[in-house]
């Protein structure tokens, strides 16, 4: 007897068996001859060769599809199947598991993680980012700006559509300060990133993340490396803009290539600049607010989506204008 082995790291597992496991049961029902195991991320088939080369191929596109749609309905099954799921899912179950296959998933991460957009402006977010190249997104600590610009990153890495992720923050201005820190530059620099750290772990599992930062499919650094370059064919996210200043947020925005995306967020109320020097996010928002292609959303407390007494902490420090 054949074996056959999968390790599905780029889907969430709960999309490929539907709700309750019942494309699972689909899919057994259409290979009959084979034993198929699955635990967690990991799907194992065991049968003849003949059969594991038919059971390949057609797993291997539903795989494929998750992967680039990242959902899967029953019409979708039934036509990468080709089994009439119907035949094994009642009506009811059927339009549930249509609904589910169908949300506001943008990406799946590890451990069966499925990251949303979880409020009306984070959708407003997603559906910008299919319209244009740059988008502003500005609100108040929370309200998962960051989170959702990560995430709309690792969707379009994942689906062929870009190359390269490219992660900024000026947290750390053209490495003033930097040798009073311990250690060498990555250790130096890596506490002003780690946010963007812990919005990738949610979303690519640990030992592919660490391959993407070894070759540098995924880029984290600060905004003054940036200057000089031309960043093409990749998504880019500049996040805390308000702490980058006129020159900086300009040198930014000009080094967007022909084919990239641009994410730039901030919150103008946390600006942690010199009290003399001027933010330029609120320059940016102010002079290129009517330009095509770009567009601006603004967060607010409605979007806050941590723990419930952050919302009434920002309202009572006066951050959200209600």
């Amino acid at each position: 007897m054949n074996e056959l082995k999968f390790t599905l790291d780029n889907i969430n597992p709960l999309v490929l068996w539907g709700p309750g496991n019942e494309y699972f049961e689909v899919i057994k029902k259409q290979f009959p001859k084979i034993k198929i195991v699955a635990r967690g991320n990991e799907l194992k088939a065991l049968g003849d060769e003949t059969e594991l080369n038919n059971f390949n191929r057609k797993i291997s596109g539903i795989i494929n599809h998750i992967e680039k749609f990242q959902s899967l309905s029953n019409n979708d099954l039934e036509h990468l199947l080709g089994a009439k799921v119907t035949d094994v899912i009642n009506g009811e179950t059927s339009a549930t598991a249509e609904k589910t296959s169908s949300g506001e998933a943008i990406v799946f991460g590890p451990n069966g993680i499925v990251v949303k957009a979880r409020t009306a402006n984070q959708r407003r977010m997603v559906d910008s980012m299919n319209k244009n190249d740059i988008l502003f997104a500005i609100g108040p600590a929370g309200t998962g700006k960051t989170y959702t610009a990560v995430a709309l990153a690792v969707r379009a890495l994942k689906n062929k559509e870009i190359k390269r992720i490219i992660l900024t923050r000026p947290a750390v201005e053209a490495g003033e300060n930097l040798g009073f820190l311990p250690g060498d530059m990555k250790e130096k620099i890596d506490p002003y990133l780690r946010p963007l750290y812990d919005a990738l772990d949610d979303m690519i599992p640990a030992e592919k993340l660490k391959v993407y930062l070894e070759n540098r499919t995924i880029e984290i650094a600060p905004l003054a490396f940036m200057r000089g370059r031309t960043l093409d064919n990749c998504f880019v996210i500049l996040d805390e803009a308000q702490n980058a200043t006129d020159m900086q947020l300009k040198m930014f925005l000009t080094r967007m290539g022909p084919s990239a995306k641009f994410i730039v967020t901030g919150d103008v109320t946390q600006v942690d600049l010199p009290k003399k020097q001027q933010s330029g996010l609120q320059t940016a928002l102010r002079i290129l607010d009517n330009i095509s292609g770009i567009d601006i959303i603004y967060l607010s407390g409605e979007d806050v989506v941590r723990h419930r007494l952050v919302k009434r902490i920002l309202s009572a420090y006066g951050d959200i204008q209600e």
